[in-house]
């Protein structure tokens, strides 16, 4: 039984985007509309997602474009204090990711009880956002002073907006971030709901057979089943979306296509 299947209780699990609007400081914030407006949005989408049957949710401030590497307190706390008045209608396994700052996705997991974190958490990357530099073994240090061991990495290794410095392949970052014990690789596209290669989805599969390897973007209902062929999860946001944009509330109906979608590629599976 791989991770994803421990922390989600199935095979193949669909763990959909809960984005927060603007929060405060950043360009998109809208501070008239109050305090209360991350619940609210967060809440409705919620809601849509698990009616239809998602596996797991993950919570993210998409909309602070453009992006930060260090984030201030003002934004975990903001995160938290709308993810602690959701948690009681969570119903199932939640992560955090504080886009792209992975101390601060470490912190608001403990103090959410959030079960994995999504970043960039191995190499080396040139980027619209300048270099990201994680930095793994003072994330991890981080992660065991704060009492977080229990939380998992998922580890974009194909980060958007970015490309690796050097020349080592998807299979080689695969590969070492398997090493260093992260608990899945991530296979994204060019940009967030912009499908990735197929072809790095599996050369990172077939460089870590024993590590779950997950599709991060660009994933939908017509491509389940190429995408879950070789996958061992997928995240999904923007193609749940109304018009599949990526800032507008979550479709009832594309939603439930997704997971119609995912539910027959599995039973194919287990059949």
């Amino acid at each position: 039984m791989g991770q994803l299947e421990r922390l989600f209780g199935t095979r193949k699990p669909v763990i959909a985007m809960l984005h927060f609007p603007g929060l405060p400081g950043r360009p998109w914030h809208d501070a008239a509309a109050g305090a209360g407006r991350p619940v609210d949005v967060l809440g409705r989408d919620l809601e849509t997602l698990q009616a239809a049957g998602v596996d797991g949710v993950l919570f993210c401030n998409e909309a602070d474009l453009p992006y930060q590497l260090r984030v201030g307190p003002e934004i975990p706390t903001a995160m938290a204090a709308a993810i602690g008045q959701l948690r009681r209608d969570v119903k199932v396994p939640f992560g955090v990711n504080v886009l792209w700052d992975a101390m601060a996705s470490l912190a608001l997991a403990r103090a959410t009880g959030a079960v994995f974190i999504r970043e960039v958490l191995t190499g080396v990357y040139e980027s619209d956002l300048g270099m990201i530099e994680p930095r793994i073994g003072e994330i991890a240090g981080y992660r065991r002073m704060i009492g977080a061991d229990g939380v998992a990495l998922f580890d974009n290794i194909a980060p958007e907006f970015a490309s690796a410095i050097g020349n080592r392949s998807v299979a080689d970052r695969a590969r070492g971030a398997a090493f260093m014990g992260m608990d899945a690789v991530l296979i994204s596209g060019p940009a967030a709901g912009v499908p990735f290669a197929m072809s790095d989805l599996r050369a990172a599969k077939e460089a870590v057979p024993e590590t779950d390897v997950v599709a991060n973007t660009g994933v939908r209902a017509d491509r389940m089943a190429e995408i879950f062929a070789v996958a061992d999860g997928a995240i999904v946001g923007t193609s749940l979306k109304v018009d599949g944009v990526t800032w507008n509330a979550v479709d009832p109906a594309r939603a439930g296509a997704i997971m119609d979608a995912a539910r027959s590629v599995r039973s194919v599976a287990t059949g």
